[in-house]
């Protein structure tokens, strides 16, 4: 009889022992039993065709030996779950229907078990980057690294910046005691040291939550971590808005059990999730895609698994800890939706913290087979300190790796520093395109912004805008309905923006500093080119100066020359870096390329007078020089993201 590999502790598994039903000893034992029973020209009958079925085993291997040999032999070269779900397709092919039957419902944990890895092994062995694209995707494996994760959430956003020491508001990290790996995240204890049953998870888009919750799946179902785990059941809370709004579903109200088999047919009569011994795991992601306000307080109590109620109710049945009480329930989300969870329905508070330093250089290393490039890479991205901060996101660090890969493939670049602005842009349009297709089911081609979408965008911008005037980094509900937009596409939806932390009420800021100072140039250089209002001077430009007098195309000087004015006559900081994504928007590749189709519409006239604007620039780093020496190296940055190409 095989005897099972001892158990091993790694980074990627932790001690843990199978139910006994899920066991070797149990299917092996099984499975003999069940060909035992067959005469010796039907046990002859059974080998022919279940080597024939199986393209790893040969005539001589399946006829030589006694039954013992047999069974151990497949269960060797098959696994577990191939040996015992062949072993019954082939009973019920050669007529023994109730032998296929017997071993069923004798294996039906290990069954379901099999059942459910292969379908998480399907859906996550390959990860889809940024916005899902058709036939783009990689082997999970061959780049994945595990963010940071922490069981004390301050926000989990970053306070450094290039030039400001510290934020407008003071930020809180946590430290490095405090993070915890994947693998342990539902191990967790409560602060009475009792196990943890609800452990909740969040963090701001792109930190790595889906593919968090991903790795945590597939770890699971090939067996490297978690072996304890009986079963893992995906139940997102867009399965449970699915339900509610399919009208023509078999019935308005389900039970939990009636769910189960409705997303995993395999799971009828699963009576035993209520047993002591079942350790079972519910992965509840995407919060924010429940769109409507679940009654937490006052919906009504379930006591069982097989009472039928409405989707939402369910699900606070299930938080609550009064249907599936057996399971650990995994619950992932933006803060803004997990702020609505009651707290004393939370045991464990987790926050992604995003990627270390190390971490960063590792990821894009692995991106790479060529590690000449990954090395060039790495050194490229380091000359911005900006990008270099901003790769704490892992959405981010996909983001250079992409286009670095592209970039360099070029003749000649990397010869220059990367300019900062097009990676911005990138984050801006692949954050609200992620928007049109998360929540509101888009389609690849049909990533195109509505005036609507542009109308977020720019009232985004608005209220980044005055919030740099005022130098606050900060922003609750009341701020955002000022600016005429959806509080929940702000704070939610867009990506762009996080809460916070707080005691005093809710409190949202950017995801990152540099992320509120970028859209703030963004609505100040929309309004010049769709309005010709130079805001910065609260003022409308006079036709004269707004059009060259040939070709018709506009002048940027005077919205430039407002930015420097303020720039130069603020504290080193406050509006360096909003001039800087200022200048690069002027860039033709940025405005007339990256933003055409999204922002602006094609075919728009090109911004002109971008000479008058870099002579503008270069007499005020020669007057720098003089007089404001710590300025000089920004107003040249400046210089170079509007006129350096990257061809």
């Amino acid at each position: 009889m095989p005897v099972e590999p001892e158990e091993t502790t790694s980074e990627d598994s932790q001690p843990g022992t199978l139910h006994p039903e899920q066991a070797l000893p149990h299917i092996f034992k099984s499975i003999q039993n069940v060909l035992t029973l067959l005469p010796f020209k039907d046990l002859l009958t059974f080998k022919t065709w279940f080597y024939q079925w199986e393209r790893d085993l040969t005539q001589k291997q399946a006829m030589e030996g006694d039954l013992l040999d047999f069974v151990d032999m497949i269960l060797e070269k098959l696994g577990q779950d191939r040996s015992l779900s062949h072993t019954i397709q082939t009973l019920k092919s050669i007529g023994k229907t109730e032998e296929a039957d017997t071993l069923r419902v004798t294996c039906k944990r290990a069954l379901v078990r099999f059942q459910l890895q292969q379908e998480l092994s399907r859906k996550h062995k390959y990860i889809h980057e940024g916005v899902v694209q058709a036939g783009k995707q990689n082997l999970f494996e061959s780049i994945y690294v595990e963010p940071q994760i922490s069981t004390c959430g301050y926000g989990g956003v970053d306070p450094s910046h290039e030039f400001r020491p510290h934020p407008p508001t003071h930020l809180r990290v946590p430290s490095p005691h405090t993070f915890v790996g994947l693998n342990d995240l539902l191990r967790l204890q409560k602060e009475d040291g009792q196990p943890a049953r609800t452990v909740v998870t969040t963090g701001f888009a792109g930190m790595g939550m889906s593919v968090s919750k991903a790795k945590f799946c597939l770890n699971w179902a090939e067996m490297r971590a978690n072996k304890d785990l009986q079963f893992v059941f995906k139940l997102s809370f867009r399965n449970f808005w699915t339900l509610r709004q399919n009208e023509n579903h078999i019935a308005k109200t389900m039970s939990i059990m009636d769910v189960l088999e409705y997303y995993y047919p395999e799971c009828k009569d699963m009576k035993y999730l209520e047993d002591e011994d079942c350790k079972f795991v519910v992965v509840m992601d995407s919060l924010d895609c429940y769109r409507e306000p679940l009654d937490w307080l006052n919906a009504p109590v379930i006591n069982d698994n097989v009472t039928k109620a409405t989707p939402g109710v369910l699900v606070v049945n299930i938080v609550r800890g009064t249907v599936l009480r057996g399971a650990c329930v995994w619950i992932l989300g933006r803060r803004t939706a997990i702020s609505q969870i009651p707290p004393q329905f939370i045991d464990v508070f987790t926050e992604i913290q995003g990627f270390s330093d190390t971490m960063k250089d590792e990821y894009l290393s692995k991106r790479y087979e060529d590690a000449a490039l990954a090395a060039k890479i790495v050194a490229h991205y380091k000359l911005l300190p900006s990008l270099v901060i901003l790769t704490r996101q892992p959405f981010v660090c996909w983001m250079v790796a992409t286009m670095f890969k592209r970039s360099f493939k070029r003749r000649g670049y990397g010869e220059n520093p990367p300019r900062l602005t097009p990676f911005y842009i990138n984050v801006l349009v692949v954050q609200m395109n992620r928007r049109l297709e998360f929540y509101y089911g888009k389609a690849e081609n049909e990533l195109k912004w509505s005036p609507e979408d542009k109308h977020v965008a720019t009232k985004i911008g608005k209220m980044a805008f005055k919030m740099l005037e005022k130098d606050i980094s900060v922003f609750c509900e009341e701020d955002v309905k000022e600016y005429g937009v959806s509080f929940t596409e702000v704070t939610l939806l867009s990506g762009l923006c996080t809460e916070l932390p707080s005691s005093d009420g809710k409190k949202f800021c950017f995801v990152h500093f540099s992320v509120q100072e970028f859209m703030a140039a963004v609505y100040v250089f929309t309004m010049f080119r769709e309005e010709s209002k130079n805001v910065l001077e609260s003022m409308l430009l006079p036709r004269a100066k707004f059009f060259a007098s040939k070709d018709h195309t506009r002048s940027v000087a005077g919205v430039v020359q407002s930015a420097l004015t303020r720039t130069l006559s603020s504290p080193l900081g406050h509006y360096d870096m909003f001039l800087r994504f200022l200048c690069g928007l002027l860039a033709p590749d940025c405005h007339d390329n990256q933003l055409a189709g999204f922002l602006f519409r094609y075919h728009m006239p090109k911004v002109g007078g971008l000479d008058e604007t870099q002579r503008l620039l270069q007499q005020a780093i020669k007057t720098a020089e003089v007089k404001n020496r710590d300025r000089v190296g920004n107003l040249k940055e400046c210089l170079r993201e509007m006129s350096q190409t990257d061809d």
